[in-house]
């Protein structure tokens, strides 16, 4: 599958996991989030869900998520440390490279994912950002990093109904770490770097209203 397919199929994976309901469990709350996880079915992990309401708008929200060239996500998002666009496909497909830096007081070292993105507008105003790995000749492993895999996962930002200055943030997050890392650390890892996400985006859209 070319890379502008396998980014449209994230992005439908995307939207099927949004329409169903099924399955999921609840393993953290705070006052910004909910997050969920179900076994993934693409890899042997989980698939997580974060669900919250920001208060932005969908624009002020996308302009902090958006997976551009000189975007805003690795001035708030801890766990991205750098984010730079490989190559541009079309004008809303691009290979991209993410590295992270270390976590779990450093047990877990920092990784790299090297990702096919799609961003997309639906009719009601829901803005989409979609991606799952791939290869890329201009990105070979890296020393110092370990290569991480993402499975299809992403942001929807949705408009709330009359409410201009609020956006629902519906979030999926299906990574395999690579490595060898207990299976406790991982399951601890992603609820609450999840938390972490909504919490620090939050702060950011409101640095962006001000």
């Amino acid at each position: 599958m070319d890379c502008v397919g396998r980014a449209e199929a994230a992005a439908e994976q995307l939207r099927l996991y949004r329409q169903d309901p099924g399955g999921w469990r609840g393993c953290r709350s705070t006052g910004e989030v909910a997050v969920s996880w179900r076994p993934s079915a693409e890899f042997a992990g989980n698939l997580y869900k974060g669900e919250g309401i920001l208060p932005g708008s969908p624009q002020n929200v996308w302009e902090c998520i958006k997976p551009v060239a000189g975007g805003l996500r690795t001035k708030w998002d801890q766990n991205v440390k750098d984010f730079e666009v490989i190559e541009a496909i079309t004008d809303t497909v691009s290979i991209c490279r993410t590295t992270t830096p270390s976590a779990c007081m450093r047990i877990i070292s920092p990784r790299e994912f090297v990702d096919v993105v799609v961003m997309k507008q639906y009719e009601d105003g829901t803005m989409l950002s979609a991606a799952t790995n791939v290869e890329h000749p201009l990105c070979p492993p890296q020393p110092n990093f370990v290569r991480g895999f993402n499975y299809p996962c992403g942001c929807f930002c949705i408009p709330v109904p009359g409410e201009p200055d609020r956006t629902e943030l519906l979030t999926f997050f299906q990574t395999d770490l690579g490595g060898y890392l207990p299976q406790t650390v991982v399951d601890s890892f992603f609820p609450s770097s999840i938390s972490g996400f909504y919490s620090n985006l939050t702060k950011a859209v409101k640095a962006l209203k001000a």
